[in-house]
């Protein structure tokens, strides 16, 4: 050790880098933890068997790079965790972090990870992972509430969404303190085996340092050859692994006296895993569908009434679950994509039981929406339906708002703002107020011209907000209102771009969205692609 080195830059983190057959990228995530500078002491690389040259790469890193350890199963363990426990096992230094081959630790990780869990005696430190979605660059926060700023729990139970956050990825642990905990992750082929992990971390209940700090960048190749474990979800053992794995996950709180991280975890389940299956419900087939109710309706028979009280009655997973439970076989998926959507909408029909209560559907009467009538308009998952025409010089947008058992007409609806923003940089354009009109039948319309020249090419998504007499708001996404040719390719004519071509669409929640393609090239190449794909 040199004497000019701070405390934080004192060897003392051990980094494990899992990889199986991924020499394309190993090196970047292997050299990303070297590149923590000198308070990284050792880099572990567990190769899990590959045979793509993976560890010839790692060894030929390992001759030049003293503190690069490669160690090579004889086997493939088939997931992630076995590999993990490996270069768990084999760590020396005092803290640890993990790190998978196709990702990267950003400049400046382990310096705030470490120096957080030092100067705060915490056996754990988390920071911010960012997802960035290939090839495209777009960077998307996860769990961004959690890591606003910096704090420090004494206790997990003083932040319960700690639950929200799964990974194991983004935090530094104390190595002394997984060990005497025996803590460890699933071994073989276990998918989400972050899920059991971190209900371990906090089962065992350590001090808890938070940073804001970027401090995990996760590469996500949706349209790599081979999909990564967890995003592999076109067959339903994938649910049902997921299933398992928050099954196993809770009964781990629950069985360490942790039951309010248990019912948090819970909750969870129903907010994001339940929510984001569902949305895609409508890309699979009859059998998937009615395996993945089956496997849903047998998991949430096991919550308890805690469980439910836990959770707001018009809690967008909440409702989900009640319309699986009421059902023995899928129905209204339609309409269960909109309410898994972020934000919910909740679309029509707005049907009744025979005392007047607003219930789900006439034959499904036990799940009621009875607190639609007390709850406040803007705090109601508000159903805007959208229609865009694409025509030389602008698209015509017309927008619906639906009345939702008299509470939006009691608000008084004014306004809707809408902006579009593009899907890959994020950035928003052509922000417009316009006014609801109401209409005799209830629902209030708006309706404005899009520049479509103005936008140029990219994936655009609508988002709006609907703005009440009393000051009061509420964020909006509009269903993309599909037949009569509304949802058609169309190439129209273009004075600053010559010719777009424009695609309303609608998402995996029904929401509108725009492509567009702008001049001649811009069409050719969409029009390639497109030939491509029926060829294949």
């Amino acid at each position: 050790m040199h004497s000019h080195q701070t405390p934080h830059e004192t060897p003392h983190v051990g980094v494990v880098v899992i990889g199986y057959n991924d020499a394309a990228h190993i090196a970047d995530a292997v050299r990303s933890a070297l590149a923590q500078g000198p308070a990284v002491g050792e880099v572990v690389a567990v190769d899990d068997c590959s045979t793509d040259g993976t560890a010839d790469l790692l060894r030929s890193l390992a001759a030049a790079e003293p503190r690069l350890r490669v160690v090579r199963r004889e086997e493939n363990s088939g997931g992630c965790g076995t590999p993990r426990n490996t270069g768990l096992d084999t760590v020396t230094s005092p803290y640890v972090m993990f790190l998978d081959s196709d990702d990267v630790l950003p400049p400046g990780a382990v310096k705030a990870l470490l120096g957080a869990a030092r100067e705060e005696h915490a056996q754990v430190a988390s920071g911010l992972c960012v997802r960035r979605e290939l090839p495209s660059g777009r960077e998307v926060p996860w769990q961004e509430q959690l890591y606003r700023e910096s704090a420090v729990l004494d206790r997990p139970e003083q932040l319960p969404r700690l639950v929200h956050d799964t990974l194991c990825v983004n935090k530094l642990y104390r190595t002394d303190f997984l060990r005497e905990h025996s803590i460890r992750f699933p071994e073989g082929r276990f998918r989400y085996e972050d899920f059991v992990f971190t209900a371990q971390v906090l089962a065992a209940g350590p001090r808890i340092a938070l940073v804001p700090d970027r401090v995990y960048v996760w590469n996500v190749r949706r349209s790599a050859g081979r999909l990564s474990i967890s995003l592999d979800r076109a067959a339903v053992d994938n649910w049902q692994d997921r299933i398992v794995a928050s099954r196993t996950a809770h009964a781990i709180l629950l069985n360490a006296g942790r039951k309010e991280l248990a019912r948090a975890a819970r909750a969870k389940f129903l907010d994001h895993e339940l929510r984001m299956y569902v949305r895609e419900l409508g890309l699979r087939d009859a059998e998937y569908r009615r395996a993945w109710w089956t496997h849903t309706r047998a998991y949430l028979g096991e919550y308890d009434a805690a469980d439910w009280d836990d959770v707001d009655p018009l809690d967008p997973g909440r409702l989900l679950a009640r319309v699986i439970l009421a059902s023995p076989e899928p129905r209204d998926l339609p309409r269960l994509r909109e309410l898994a959507a972020r934000p919910a909408r909740l679309r029509p029909p707005y049907a009744r039981d025979e005392h007047g209560t607003p219930v789900w559907a006439e034959d499904l009467p036990q799940v009621t929406l009875e607190p639609c009538l007390t709850r406040p308009a803007h705090l109601l998952p508000l159903a805007v339906d959208a229609e865009l025409r694409p025509r030389a010089g602008g698209g015509l947008l017309r927008l619906r708002l639906h009345e939702l058992y008299g509470t939006v007409a009691s608000a008084g609806p004014r306004t809707l703002e809408l902006q579009w923003r593009h899907r890959e940089t994020g950035r928003t354009a052509q922000h417009a107020t316009v006014p609801l009109v109401p209409a005799a039948d209830g629902p209030w319309s708006a309706e404005t011209v899009v520049d479509l020249a103005g936008l140029g090419s990219g994936t655009w998504d609508l988002h709006g907000r609907v703005c009440f007499a009393d000051g009061t708001s509420r964020e909006v996404t509009a269903h993309a209102r599909a037949g009569a040719g509304r949802l058609c390719r169309r190439v129209v004519p273009s004075v600053r771009h010559g010719v777009l071509l424009v695609q309303p669409y609608a998402t995996h929640s029904g929401a509108l969205s725009l492509r567009l393609a702008a001049g001649p090239g811009g069409v050719m190449s969409v029009l390639r692609s497109r030939l491509r794909r029926l060829l294949h």
